[in-house]
């Protein structure tokens, strides 16, 4: 499930969608929710009062798990230094790092308060060695889909899952990706890898 979608009007204009915020409190059973995915909860367009609502939201579903990904860990760090973000259990905060060349947004996330860190290294674009992964609880990995998907290496993702590994984060491996991702798989030598943080009891989740 996604909540508090953001969409770009005509591929231009962001445009919120707050009437989305009230569908956590509809759901039934604990679920984990997907936020803003079509969108990135921390683009330089939203106010930060909007976020505080989401954050609200989040604050006060404490059964369902709520994940928050980014690519603007800068404005993350920024507004969880300022104070703007009230963090709980139940949300899993994490950032795209899809090559080396952006490498420094672990460093942001990592400095935030937030509970739970993860990283999604999708669609993975260049070797990530040596990552720090000291307070990085979960690390997602994937290969790019579609026509002109750019390749994945192996290695590259053999990499990754034993730095994780040695760091105790969990290691998920989503897909390897290209034109037919659905033939492609996601084994890695011939094991499929679907690990995550642990949901704790008070959560009570149902996937």
């Amino acid at each position: 499930m996604a909540m508090g979608q953001e969409k770009y009007k005509n591929g231009f204009e962001l445009t919120l969608h707050p009437d989305t915020l009230d569908e956590p409190f509809k759901l039934k059973k604990s679920r984990v929710v997907f936020v803003s995915s079509m969108s990135d909860l921390f683009h330089e367009e939203i106010p930060v009062s909007y976020i505080q609502r989401v954050f609200q939201v989040m604050n006060n579903n404490p059964q369902h798990v709520f994940q928050v990904l980014t690519k603007r860990a800068e404005i993350l760090y920024q507004y969880d230094l300022d104070g703007f973000l009230k963090w709980t259990h139940n949300i899993w905060m994490g950032v795209t790092v899809e090559n080396h060349d952006v490498i420094q947004r672990i460093d942001y996330l990592r400095n935030t308060r937030a509970r739970v860190k993860f990283l999604s290294c999708e669609p993975l674009l260049s070797p990530l060695p040596e990552m720090n992964l000291q307070h990085i609880d979960w690390v997602i990995v994937g290969g790019e889909s579609g026509y002109g998907a750019r390749p994945m290496e192996k290695e590259w993702v053999e990499e990754i899952q034993q730095q994780c590994h040695k760091s105790n984060s969990k290691f998920f491996f989503k897909q390897w990706g290209g034109l037919n991702k659905k033939k492609n798989g996601r084994k890695l030598n011939g094991r499929t890898y679907s690990e995550m943080p642990e949901l704790t009891e008070s959560m009570n989740i149902f996937l």
